[in-house]
C-alpha cells in the first residue's frame, strides 16, 4: 500500500503588506480597464489577450541568434525556437530545454521570447523553447508528451547542437513550470534522458485550491482564483486524468531520484503555496532544492524585465538561477 502524499507546508511563504509599486500601477490600470474579467472570456479570447499583452511583447533583447525548427513528436510536428547567446562559447555546453506558461491553453514560443532572450543572454546557455499543443483541443497528457519528446530530441542531438546530453535543464513557469517538473519525472520512471536540473518558476504543481495563497489572492490580480479553477478544469478531461501524478506532480508519491530543483514563488499568487509545498517534498526526498519566494510580487512576474513593467529584483532572480545552475555545472 502506497503511503499517503504529504500535503502540508512546514513554514508557509509570506506576502508582503503591500504589492511592488509598479505592479499596483499596472493592476490599477486594468482596474480602470473596461475590458471584461479574463475568467469571463472564451479560450480564443484569452489566448488572443496573452499574444496581445505588454507583457508579452518583443523586448528584442539582443542575442547572437534566433533560429525556428521543428521537431518530430508523438502527433505531428513541434514548432520550436532555439536561443543561441554567444558565437564562441564551449560546444559541450549546458542546454535548457523551455515550456511556456498559460495555463495549458495559452501562451507560445512568442509570448515569451523576452524571457528566452534574458536567460540565455544571462546564463550563456543555449536555449529550446518548445511550442506544445494547448488544452482543450488536447488535453492532457498531449503537451507532455510534445515536451517530452523535443528533451528526447535534445539529447540525440546533442553534437549537431552543441550541448552535453547529461547536462540538460527543464525550465518553466506557471503551466510550463508544471511541464518541466512532470517532464523530469517522466525522464525518471522510462529511464529516459539525462535531465540535470529543474528551474520550476510559480509552477502550478498541484491543486492548490485548499491553500492560504489561493484564499488569500483569489482576487484582484492578474492571476484570480476563477482563472485557476478554469484551467484547471480545461486541462484534464476525466478523474483518472485527474489522479495521474503526471498531470499533478504534486500527487507524486515518490519524488526520489529527480534533479536538483530551482523554485520560485510570488507571496501576491494563488499558486504559491502549491510550489511552496513542492519543494519541501522535493527537500524531504532528499533533492537537492532553492527555494525563493519573491513577497511583493504577483504571478508572471519572471516577464516584468521591461516595457510596461521593469523590476530589478526580477532581474537579480535570473541572476540567482544563474549562478545556482554554474555552481553545479562549472564543478562537473
Amino acid at each position: 500500500m502506497t503511503s499517503p502524499v504529504d500535503t502540508t507546508i512546514t513554514t508557509t511563504p509570506s506576502r508582503a503588506d503591500e504589492v511592488h509599486p509598479l505592479i499596483a500601477d499596472h493592476l490599477e490600470g486594468d482596474a480602470d480597464s473596461d475590458d471584461p474579467p479574463a475568467s469571463e472570456l472564451t479560450v480564443e479570447e484569452l489566448r488572443q489577450m496573452d499574444a496581445e499583452s505588454p507583457l508579452s511583447s518583443d523586448l528584442e533583447i539582443p542575442i547572437e541568434r534566433v533560429s525556428d525548427d521543428t521537431v518530430l513528436g508523438p502527433n505531428g510536428e513541434i514548432p520550436v525556437r532555439q536561443y543561441e547567446p554567444r558565437a564562441d562559447r564551449s560546444q559541450s555546453s549546458p542546454s535548457i530545454v523551455f515550456f511556456h506558461g498559460g495555463g495549458w491553453i495559452s501562451g507560445s514560443i512568442d509570448t515569451h521570447n523576452r524571457v528566452c532572450r534574458k536567460m540565455a543572454n544571462v546564463t550563456g546557455y543555449p536555449i529550446v523553447s518548445v511550442d506544445y499543443r494547448l488544452a482543450p483541443e488536447n488535453p492532457f497528457p498531449a503537451g507532455l508528451l510534445d515536451c517530452y519528446s523535443v528533451l528526447e530530441w535534445v539529447s540525440n542531438s546533442a553534437a549537431e547542437l552543441g550541448v552535453d546530453p547529461d547536462q540538460t535543464i527543464v525550465m518553466g513557469d506557471s503551466a510550463g513550470g508544471n511541464l518541466a517538473a512532470a517532464t523530469a519525472l517522466l525522464a525518471r520512471d522510462r529511464d529516459g534522458p539525462k535531465v540535470a536540473h529543474q528551474v520550476l518558476i510559480y509552477p502550478a504543481v498541484g491543486d492548490a485550491r485548499t491553500s492560504e495563497a489561493y484564499k488569500q489572492n483569489a482576487t484582484g490580480y492578474d492571476l484570480t482564483a476563477d482563472i485557476v479553477d478554469m484551467i484547471y478544469e480545461l486541462y484534464t478531461d476525466s478523474d483518472i486524468d485527474d489522479a495521474n501524478y503526471y498531470a499533478w506532480p504534486r500527487k507524486a508519491n515518490d519524488l526520489s531520484g529527480l534533479p536538483p530543483a530551482t523554485v520560485l514563488t510570488a507571496g501576491f499568487d494563488p499558486l504559491r503555496d502549491d510550489g511552496a509545498l513542492y519543494a519541501e517534498r522535493l527537500r524531504k526526498s532528499n533533492v537537492s532544492t532553492s527555494f525563493s519566494n519573491y513577497e511583493d510580487l504577483t504571478h508572471g512576474f519572471f516577464a516584468m524585465i521591461g516595457d510596461p513593467i521593469d523590476i530589478e529584483k526580477v532581474h537579480q532572480a535570473y541572476r540567482d538561477i544563474s549562478e545556482r545552475l554554474h555552481a553545479q555545472f562549472d564543478s562537473q
